[in-house]
């Protein structure tokens, strides 16, 4: 049975974590109560989850290697026990089943976190439970069954007697980022139709995916469309365009310089960019709320409000005459607006990174970079305690010195210096000698010998953690790309700075009186209008496409199917004719087992064999015996009578000598 107090304490420690999953979410909206209903009630779901949490505490009743888990060909996870998770919904729910494999996965972990002293038993599930969701995916050969109801379909859990928010398999493998789901081949399919738009989501149902209706429609003007703007890629496209744009902008702002003040077409473009970016990021933050601030959110915002002050600074100065020498608060202003806009340049350049995680390599070295400035956050608390320890104590020794400030000053600089390797041992001589260089001394061997290596350990360890396994954590982060196009998509799209456009020229002026097919039109118009470069050269790229499938379906191969060097002469070759697929097959190793596990069967079988050969010995044995006595073959009755005679005459033979 299900043990009452671990579910209550799971769902428990769901709810106190709520905040978490919801922070590790992308994109969770204000508006996802308007979804229509699950497909199958949140009680059902919860109880299917509830089996398979069963299911794994007794597949792994106690702690194991992960290796024994997560191995080709585990012992642990059978065929068998894969087939008693797939009728954990059976037979009408068994659609929903990945989605409670991955739902149990947090469940277990959450207990994990709970239960500290079944801490590794629990992540072990944990593993099982991802594992055979990943088995289950690769497993399905219904490729449309596997994407629109399997790993697109939202359902919802119990939380407390509330359903929870409507979310996917595919949403809730990025959420909780189980990479091992995310490398599953039918996932990375089903992520790849959804980034080329081949997956959609339903006009009429969002909370719906289905197939794009112009996929084989080789048409040109079938594709030149503007809702296609949806579709991740060309979004990615657009974003890139846009910020190499930005990037070119302020290049030219910054080797400009106006020693007037005034402002020129280039400036003003790079400002106009910035109201739009800070719009954006305002307008997502308002329908996510706190949930949505990450790093990049924060490095954007950081980069934006630098050019904000730039921008004020500049307006500002325009109050005061241009005549300087009578007023020469003006060009003053105008060179601190000009310093603070040369400040930005190195934020500019990385800003690039966001957009080219697409990449392998940069995908693969941001995530690296997240993981090390995560781990960095124990080294800068421990170093924060330590710096505000000492400084008090500094701050004690040279308490009656009366330029407090100047010492504030000094010894600030001192300690940074000595955090970035280069201590400055002069001037704490002055410090009630000799405590006051005496505790320097300490503080720099602290930071610089153990403070310093634990964060070189802890960047060495992400390092290795994350390079280790970088293909899955490159095909997590583009998982979590492409999701965060599709899990929360404007109705109409315009990217920023064209999202000005839509403020100012759609909204404030059509939205709030004109009826909704209109409206729908009129935005049509406009994004076909700015997007319309894009679009020429989108719609000729999927026409292309639709011919490549088409012509891949008359071949009977999967619609994203190309043509390799090695594949055009396979069509020639038919090994089982020329007897070579035989020879392969007599060859080729049993890798499913060890080889001591095959020895000991082939032993098995050999001694089965001589166990058959000696039955039937003894049959014909028997058979010969009975022939000596009665002519006849006897049968076992027979030959136990005539054993029961042979024994009768031994034993009056023995008698009658006795007698004798």
């Amino acid at each position: 049975m299900v043990r009452w107090s671990q579910l209550w304490n799971a769902e428990g420690q769901d709810r106190r974590h709520q905040a978490q999953d919801e922070m590790s979410a992308l994109l969770p909206t204000s508006n996802r109560h308007n979804h229509p209903p699950p497909p199958i009630a949140p009680r059902d779901v919860t109880i299917i989850a509830l089996r398979l949490k069963h299911q794994i505490e007794q597949v792994v009743p106690c702690e194991l290697e992960e290796e024994q888990v997560i191995r080709a060909h585990s012992s642990i996870i059978t065929d068998a026990v894969l087939e008693t998770a797939k009728r954990a919904g059976a037979p009408e729910h068994n659609a929903c089943v990945v989605f409670c494999l991955l739902q149990v996965k947090k469940w277990f972990e959450t207990q994990a976190s709970a239960e500290l002293w079944d801490a590794d038993l629990h992540q072990v599930r944990a593993v099982a439970a991802e594992m055979m969701a990943k088995r289950l995916i690769e497993a399905e050969e219904d490729t449309q069954y596997l994407f629109e109801e399997v790993l697109l379909k939202r359902y919802s859990t119990l939380v407390d007697g509330e359903a929870s928010t409507p979310t996917n398999a595919v949403e809730k493998a990025v959420d909780l980022h189980a990479v091992t789901v995310i490398g599953a081949s039918g996932y990375q399919k089903c992520i790849s139709y959804l980034w080329r738009g081949w997956l959609v989501q339903d006009d009429e149902d969002p909370s719906r995916f289905v197939t794009f209706d112009n996929k084989t429609n080789t048409s040109y003007w079938a594709h030149l469309d503007p809702d296609r703007m949806r579709v991740p890629k060309y979004q990615n496209w657009v974003q890139i365009a846009v910020s190499l744009i930005f990037l070119g902008l302020y290049t030219g702002a910054i080797n400009t310089i106006n020693p007037s003040g005034d402002l020129d077409v280039v400036e003003a473009l790079l400002y106009i960019f910035t109201l739009g970016f800070i719009c954006d990021e305002a307008n997502k933050f308002w329908k996510v709320g706190r949930f949505y601030l990450s790093f990049w959110n924060i490095f954007n915002s950081t980069l934006y409000a630098l050019l904000t002050v730039s921008f004020v600074l500049r307006m500002v100065a325009f109050a005061h005459p241009t005549d300087t020498d009578r007023d020469p608060r003006r060009a003053y202003l105008n060179k601190m607006s000009y310093d603070f806009l040369a400040f930005t340049a190195p934020m500019f350049w990385m800003r690039l990174l966001l957009y080219l995680d697409t990449l392998r390599f940069f995908g693969a070295m941001l995530v690296v970079l997240k993981v090390m400035m995560r781990e960095s956050l124990i080294f800068f608390a421990l170093l924060f305690v330590v710096m505000v320890g000492f400084f008090q104590a500094f701050i004690g020794l040279d308490v009656a010195d009366d330029q407090l400030a100047n010492d504030v000053v000094f010894i600030t600089k001192a300690m940074l210096n000595a955090v970035m390797q280069s201590p400055e041992f002069e001037g704490f001589d002055n410090f009630s000698p000799p405590f006051g260089i005496i505790l320097y001394y300490i503080f720099t061997f602290v930071v610089m010998v153990i403070l310093l290596n634990i964060l070189i350990a802890l960047y060495n360890s992400a390092y290795e953690d994350i390079t280790q396994n970088a293909i899955d954590e490159y095909m997590a982060l583009f998982s979590q790309k492409t999701i965060q196009f599709v899990r929360a998509p404007d109705e109409n799209v315009f990217i920023a700075p064209f999202n000005l456009i839509e403020m100012f020229f759609l909204i404030l002026p059509f939205e709030w009186w004109m009826e909704e097919k209109r409206y729908d039109k009129l935005n049509d118009c406009v994004m076909a209008t700015i997007y319309s470069p894009l679009l020429v050269l989108t719609a000729l790229l999927e026409q292309q496409e639709a011919w490549s499938v088409k012509e891949n379906r008359r071949r009977g191969e999967e619609d994203e199917d190309t043509t390799q060097e090695w594949e055009q002469v396979l069509a020639e070759c038919d090994f089982e004719a020329d007897g070579w697929d035989k020879k392969v097959q007599a060859s080729r190793p049993n890798v499913e087992f060890d080889t001591a596990v095959l020895e000991v069967r082939q032993l098995r079988k050999e001694v089965g064999e001589l166990k058959d050969l000696l039955v039937k010995m003894m049959d014909r044995g028997s058979s010969d015996n009975g022939k000596g006595w009665g002519g006849d073959t006897l049968g076992e009755s027979g030959l136990a009578k005539v054993e029961a005679g042979n024994l009768g005459m031994g034993e009056s033979s023995s008698n009658g000598g006795r007698e004798e």
